[in-house]
């Protein structure tokens, strides 16, 4: 009767609404409907076999034609098991499954390869293969450390694209096979239409029926694909409860309507679509079952009648853990298993007394509660899975490699793009986001509810500066009052929300009242960008968040969301996500605004630009031999394509007395990569404006040049180096008497009004030595053979240029048109003004001229003399922020959307000038001297089109406009002497771009995709 009644209900609604099945649109995103309106439900297709049902039925009989009734019995029990447990836990597991041949184990936490050990162990001394299980929703790192941590359900339920979910239900397939393990509780199906739910939230895809079917089905064809059995949970539906089943029985009083046309709806769809399994939750409902206090899992209306016979599931139906209070506390272990089983359940899950359950359902078998063909039957179901899953066949667990293989890069980039796509943009006042300009503002990143640097402004530090600041959770309202008057000079406060409580049910996440006030208080006065970082629903507990500038919703706490949240912030990545519950009036299921990606560099992985993790390893192998043979104490590598920065890492120590690693963060002496980042870059930018032209002569430009043998020289000549202007001039010895001593006149070793200008430490010049310098250069002798010299003198003099055409000051100059506003910060002259000494990386222990080790003062002596400031030596920068510039002359002077060179004046610059006489030069940039040169000044298979420069203290910088390619490499083998040569003998720098074509040419031959390489 009960199964009449459902069918017709079906086909009433069907008729009633003509809605079209949804069968087959797991990748369609289906149209959304506006927030609080009611869709109604379709009528569902019968349900499909579930993919083991196939499986060889002679190994199945052959295997169950040894059991014996209580061996058949057991294959229906699976038992948990921790590898992080002591080896008495272990022996006990063991000593169960010799004694009774259980059929399966559940692992819960503990570590991959003790994992692995304990599995191999276990199937080892087993009749037959266990089935091996895992709760692994967002993969293995639910239960198991060291591994891929994806997304939370909650986070992905607003994801577009869900081929990604797909291909992430495939990966955590895989992990799981290379581990052993048959099949993955997962996914969550509930529907979490309840905010209060304690015990699913963001363990749902949300509150939107249809789209939790679709992500659902995603999930379970990626991991069946792969013959790893998916289970749909918690039939019926465990998403409008406000009690944890773990603690207690949670009482559904719904109609039978609404559970039929909203809580089964995902587990018809999943069904339709060949689900492997079900769990069933520990839940009363009254409308199905009405005995007092009697779970769903023990109910055999619900598991029998509904599930196995109106809805006509075939899949393995397994009960939830059985010492979960929602049962646990009403049957002791044994008889609560037994009376699962008599529900209908096949597999019993987390059975604690398998001895007393053998001897109950034995006990049943003989009161005639249950028959011994309806144990075989369910044997028999259990044994055609385990055939599926291949443990016909099983073979250990090797444990080689087992960390990097379930950490694989395919693994990271597939994480990346989920978490990307789940970003989730609520609000943008006057579209603030991506944040356009840099240079108007000044920008506080306030970390709300820690105390300690977040990701999250790491992250953000990336691409401008930024001060940083912290709000404790504890915060009284005297802290709060001083917080407002620090952050009072800020035009811009971007504050990340932390270490939120994770589940509902906790009233306020954590959120205090001071927080609440001090934040509605900063919306009030300040723009204000709001990220938080963990249960969506916490923002219904913020006064006025909807009034920010900018919300957005990151779902999670982790290292790669902050990450992302960050490059969102500034365009690196754009806003795609949508949110899959309501949170409030204000914000609503559906809701999330798009932005522009690839405003700025983005911060990616190979994996992004159709490269492998793997093809680049050879970078590392490359720097560490030039660390192990002294090359250099250390150094930065960063590769950037198709404005994504796929590489970059610090390697080694500031000196090689191995006391300050390097990072990423810390400052090289650029040497004489100065030239095309500073005289160059000011030089392209008024070329491009107009008030500089290359075919003009030295003393147009500069009047000081007059009446000198250089006042003629042409400015194309003198950038392509064939002006005959000498190499370089050793300013420095004019002012050594022959006693080794400075002349009184050069240097003191104090600073006063006379000697204010400091060359390095107790070292300063006289305020009017540099006439003396470039008195020197204008009266030095041309060389007398025409042709290329490269010399340094034309762009020591290229500061004075710049400010006679400007009226600035040379570095103002070059800060405010260019390093502010692309975010190159950290590209400074005399970085000892801003940065402590832990953060500049030392030069030379220089002996002939200031004799000590150079640290945060230039390491060029003409520079030094300077004060520092010159447009052949003397900048220093990390990585990072150099290649921010690099990738505008990629871009042809443009970056964030913004020309700063404009008139193509980068790619005219960039050419050849004089090959067809010799002069492989561009102006002021290098180029290949010889392409396709194995040791040459660029990477063998670097086309002539590419361009760059060196330095003299071991930095190096080309760019490949043909493949969209910007590369840095930043050392310091001057350290300890300038003597040490062997950076160069080994050809490192050039090299390790050779690398990066290898891995293009790699993947253009597999198909990858990547852009091609051209000799």
């Amino acid at each position: 009767m009960k199964k009449y009644c459902l069918f017709s209900l079906s086909i009433l609604l069907s008729v009633v609404f003509g809605l079209q099945n949804l069968q087959g649109q797991t990748n369609t995103a289906k149209p959304r409907k506006p927030a609080g309106t009611t869709e109604t439900p379709p009528a569902f297709d019968p349900a499909k076999d579930p993919p083991f049902l196939g499986a060889n039925q002679v190994w199945v009989d052959s295997v169950f034609n040894t059991l014996t009734p209580e061996e058949r019995i057991a294959q229906l029990i699976m038992i948990p098991v921790y590898s992080n447990r002591d080896q008495a836990h272990i022996d006990s597991v063991s000593n169960l499954i010799r004694t009774y041949k259980v059929g399966g184990v559940i692992f819960f936490q503990g570590g991959p390869v003790r994992q692995a050990k304990m599995t191999n162990r276990f199937q080892s001394e087993n009749k037959v293969p266990l089935m091996v299980s895992i709760d692994g929703e967002w993969g293995l790192s639910m239960r198991l450390d060291s591994t891929t941590r994806f997304p939370y359900q909650m986070s992905m339920g607003g994801i577009e694209d869900e081929k990604l979910i797909y291909e992430m239900g495939a990966e955590i397939a895989r992990q799981c096979k290379r581990m052993g393990i048959n099949i993955n509780f997962a996914p969550t199906v509930d529907i979490n239409n309840n905010a209060n739910n304690p015990v699913i939230g963001f363990r749902s895809f949300g509150e939107d029926k249809y789209n939790v079917a679709r992500k659902s089905i995603a999930y379970m064809k990626g991991m069946q694909d792969q013959h790893v059995l998916a289970s749909a949970k918690h039939f019926p539906g465990h998403g409008d409860t406000n009690v944890d089943s773990h603690y207690g029985l949670p009482v559904i009083h719904f109609s039978r309507l609404r559970l039929d046309s909203t809580e089964l709806y995902p587990f018809r769809q999943l069904m339709a679509n060949g689900l492997g399994s079900v769990m069933v939750a520990h839940m009363n409902i009254p409308v199905l079952d009405n005995t007092p206090n009697l779970a769903s899992t023990l109910s055999k209306s619900i598991v029998s009648d509904l599930l196995k016979k109106d809805l006509g599931y075939k899949g393995l139906v397994f009960t939830d853990a059985l010492n979960m209070q929602g049962v646990a506390k009403f049957y002791p272990p044994g008889i609560v298993d037994v009376k699962a089983l008599l529900a209908g359940n096949d597999v019993l899950l987390n059975t604690m007394d398998v001895k007393t359950t053998i001897e109950e359902v034995k006990k049943a078998i003989e009161n005639k509660e249950i028959t011994q063909e309806e144990v075989d039957a369910r044997c028999r179901k259990v044994l055609a899975a385990k055939q599926w899953m291949g443990l016909d066949k099983w073979q250990p667990i090797e444990t080689k490699h087992l960390i990097e293989d379930l950490n694989n890069p395919h693994a990271e980039y597939l994480n990346r793009q989920l978490t990307e796509a789940s970003l989730t943009l609520l609000r943008n006042k006057k579209n603030i986001l991506p944040i356009q300009t840099l240079d108007t503002l000044r920008i506080a990143a306030l970390a709300i509810g820690t105390t300690t640097e977040t990701n999250f402004q790491r992250g953000l530090a990336r691409y401008t500066q930024v001060d940083t600041f912290f709000l404790s959770p504890n915060s009284s309202i005297a802290d709060l009052q001083r917080m407002k008057e620090r952050l009072q000079s800020y035009n811009l406060i971007i504050a990340g929300v932390h270490k939120l409580q994770l589940k509902a049910g906790s009233g306020t996440f954590g959120i205090t009242a001071e927080m609440n006030l001090f934040l509605k208080d900063l919306i009030r006065t300040k723009p204000t960008i709001v990220n938080v970082f963990g249960n969506v629903y916490s923002l219904a507990k913020f006064e006025d968040v909807h009034k920010a500038d900018a919300v957005l919703a990151a779902y999670q706490e982790n290292e790669l969301a902050q990450d992302l949240a960050a490059q969102l912030i500034f365009g690196g990545i754009g806003a795609k996500g949508k949110l899959p519950v309501t949170i409030s009036n204000a914000f609503r299921i559906g809701d999330g605004l798009k932005t522009q990606g690839d405003l700025r560099l983005a911060y990616s992985v190979p994996e992004a630009v159709g490269l492998k993790t793997q093809d680049l390893a050879g970078i590392d192998a490359l720097v560490a031999q030039a660390i192990q043979e002294k090359a250099t104490p250390g150094a930065q590598v960063l590769v950037a394509k198709n404005g994504k920065i796929i590489y970059y890492k610090s390697f080694g120590y500031h000196t090689y007395d191995n006391q300050t690693p390097v990072q990423n963060t810390d400052l090289y002496d650029l040497a004489s990569v100065t030239k095309i980042s500073t005289s160059l870059a000011a030089l392209m930018k008024l070329k491009g404006e107009g008030r500089f032209d290359e075919t003009n002569t030295l003393g147009s430009y500069l009047p000081m040049m007059a009446g000198s043998n250089k006042e003629n020289l042409k400015y194309r000549d003198i950038l392509t180096h064939q002006a005959r202007l000498q190499s370089w001039i050793p300013f420095w010895k004019t002012t050594v008497r022959k006693n080794g001593k400075f002349k009184w006149y050069t240097f003191k070793a104090d600073s006063s009004a006379r000697f204010p200008i400091k060359v390095a430490d107790n070292l300063y010049i006289h305020r009017k030595y540099a006439n003396k310098i470039y008195k020197q250069i204008k009266e030095s002798p041309l060389n007398q053979k025409p042709g290329y010299v490269y010399s340094d003198l034309s762009f020591i003099l290229a500061p004075k240029v710049v400010e006679a055409i400007t009226g600035q000051k040379f570095e103002t100059y070059l800060k405010e048109t260019l390093y502010k506003p692309i975010g190159a910060t950290s590209l400074t002259f005399n970085p000892y003004k801003s940065y402590p000494q832990s953060r500049i990386v030392p030069t030379e222990y220089e002996q002939h001229f200031r004799k000590q080790l150079l640290h945060g003062t230039v390491h060029d002596e003409g520079a030094a003399m300077l004060g520092g400031v010159s447009g052949h030596a003397g900048l220093f920068g990390n990585a990072n922020d150099l290649a921010k510039l690099m990738q505008l002359y990629l871009n042809d002077g443009t970056y964030a959307n913004k020309a700063y060179i404009g008139g193509n004046t980068v790619s005219a610059f960039s050419k050849c000038q004089f090959c067809d006489q010799g002069n492989y030069r561009a102006l002021g940039f290098d180029r290949p001297a010889r392409p396709g040169a194995e040791n040459s000044n660029a990477a063998k298979s670097a086309p002539a089109e590419s361009f760059g420069h060196s330095g003299f203290t071991g930095t190096y910088t080309w760019i490949d406009p043909t493949n969209n390619l910007v590369y840095v490499f930043l050392s310091n083998r001057v350290n300890p002497t300038r003597d040490n040569s062997k950076l160069s003998k080994l050809n490192t720098r050039t090299k390790v771009l050779q690398v990066v074509y290898k891995a293009m040419e790699k993947a253009k031959s597999s198909g990858g995709g990547a852009a091609s390489v051209q000799q």
